[in-house]
């Protein structure tokens, strides 16, 4: 298993509009990426937010982590992504 992380910025005035954007395009766009296993994305703090999308291996989560996947939204900014296998989880 894959985890891709995303560090982004949002600009506080159109944080609803990207909140709307996150919840009608982009997590059914994720969600249906092949490998597709789980995805988190946290409350933004000071402007600053991110997430973490699980895959079932590295080249799926490549293949949906943007740029080559669409995660654009109004006042949003990709700050970076990270790919990484997961070394443990726990239920």
């Amino acid at each position: 298993m894959h985890a891709v992380l995303v560090t982004l910025t949002i600009e506080p005035v159109l944080a609803p509009v990207a909140a709307a954007a996150l919840m009608e395009d982009i997590m059914p766009s994720v969600r249906s990426a092949p490998g597709f296993i789980a995805g988190y994305w946290m409350e933004p703090v000071d402007g600053r937010g991110l997430s973490m999308v699980l895959f079932e291996s590295e080249d799926e989560a490549r293949a949906a982590t943007p740029p080559a996947a669409d995660w654009t939204a109004p006042g949003v900014t990709i700050e970076g992504t990270e790919i990484r296998r997961v070394a443990a989880t726990a239920p």
